[in-house]
């Protein structure tokens, strides 16, 4: 009997040095439930809309020639801020002034010819007026002058056209702008046959640039013209630059199945900072208010559980569909927004939406109606239901769930998934 005796002794202390161990150091006590609430604030928020897009000139001009030749004087480069009239190039012209030449000497033959005419028409006249000769012969005369004068018309307009080549070798710039692009070089040979080459382009005024936005078919029905907008580019990524929506292009783009519309935004450039062909990130404010009553968005998930009944008079209805979470991350079926046909809108054009929150009066929690506008998933326009000094139910902490976090989160490998809690709650 003794040897079992003090086996059984020391099973029973090793029972209980388990159970101290994992007192002292696994039992962790409850933690308090605490119900966090916030009053509603006064500041602003915006609905908008993000898209990406490339800067450009507001105004470009493409300059070619209507003459085919080899380039022989360049007066402009790069970059090269040029005014109207200046003259940017040069075309060989040895080819166009004998052309000009030979014509020339076409129409002086002509007009010899028709002096010519006129003098043999004059005698004859006088002939056939004394019934010197006949019809036929005054008849001849008369076509002879005619189609001299006819040769040397013509004559005239060739002279007249070949000029006007000779002036086309001559390369002038339109507007007053900078030379974004050159695409010859002295030496070249322009060839003008089949279709205008292009010499220059050139921007008008890039003191002036425009952001030409792809903005998804799914948010171009908010957009308007008149719309405050701001980006960002790549080369100045610590820069924000704003604008104004300006048109938006009712020609659509498709690219991967992706319907886009193009959207015009004008963008001052007085700094000279912004680059045509820059990438753009843009942001485009459909809908503003300035001095709005504010509540944070997780109020419209929050909803109270069993946990809190036991320090609060719960007021209102409280659905009955398992855990819940009263994170920034919970939701239930009371605190869904209204989304009727019926809803309408403010002077600002905010669409008016119910929604439910808590409200903490004393030791009561209290069911409360609101309506509310903009959302921008971190705050929540209200328009009536609340007043300042409301105390709105946001969340919880501590509890068993928060306990269960903190003890779960430390130890946990961070290569291993994350356990899904609980509530079914999902993020607006």
């Amino acid at each position: 009997m003794k040897p079992n005796l003090k086996r059984i002794l020391i099973i029973a202390v090793i029972v209980i040095a388990i159970v101290l161990v994992w007192f002292i150091f696994f039992h962790k006590k409850a933690v308090p439930v605490t119900l966090q609430t916030e009053k509603p604030t006064t500041g602003y928020i915006a609905q908008s809309v993000t898209a990406t897009g490339k800067i450009e000139p507001v105004d470009t001009v493409t300059v070619g020639t209507q003459v085919s030749g080899i380039l022989k004087y360049l007066y402009a480069d790069f970059n090269s801020k040029v005014k109207k009239g200046e003259l940017l190039a040069e075309l060989d012209k040895s080819l166009l002034q004998a052309t000009v030449d030979q014509f020339k000497g076409n129409l002086q033959n002509a007009q010899s010819q028709l002096v010519f005419a006129k003098n043999n028409f004059n005698r004859q006249s006088l002939l056939f007026k004394a019934d010197a000769i006949s019809k036929a012969d005054y008849d001849t005369a008369l076509n002879t002058l005619d189609a001299a004068k006819a040769s040397v018309a013509s004559a005239q307009a060739q002279v007249r056209s070949a000029e006007k080549n000779l002036s086309y070798a001559d390369i002038y710039s339109p507007i007053d702008g900078v030379v974004l692009n050159r695409n010859i070089s002295v030496g070249q040979t322009v060839a003008a046959s089949f279709s205008t080459p292009t010499l220059f382009v050139i921007a008008k005024d890039i003191t002036k640039m425009q952001v030409q936005a792809n903005v998804d078919e799914a948010d171009i029905g908010d957009v308007k013209a008149g719309n405050r907008s701001s980006f960002t580019v790549d080369a100045f990524i610590n820069d924000q630059f704003g604008g104004t929506v300006q048109e938006i292009r009712l020609h659509p783009t498709v690219s991967a199945n992706v319907v886009t519309y193009t959207t015009i935004i004008n963008a001052p450039n007085d700094d000279m900072k912004l680059k045509p062909g820059m990438t753009a990130n843009i942001v485009i404010y459909t809908k503003e208010v300035n001095n709005a009553m504010l509540i944070p968005a997780k109020a419209l998930a929050f909803t109270p559980d069993s946990a809190l009944m036991n320090d609060y008079q719960i007021v209102g209805k409280v659905p009955h569909t398992g855990t819940h979470k009263h994170g920034a991350g919970g939701s239930s079926g009371a605190n869904q927004i209204s989304h009727s046909a019926k809803s309408r809108t403010d002077t600002t054009g905010v669409t008016k939406q119910k929604a439910y929150v808590w409200l903490l009066q004393g030791k009561k929690l209290v069911q409360t109606r609101i309506e509310i506008g903009l959302n921008d998933n971190t705050h929540v326009q209200v328009l009536s239901g609340l007043t300042s000094d409301d105390l709105v139910a946001t969340g919880t902490s501590g509890g068993a769930a928060g306990a269960a976090t903190a003890s779960a989160s430390p130890g946990g490998s961070p290569f291993l998934p994350k356990r899904p809690q609980g509530g079914g709650g999902k993020t607006r």
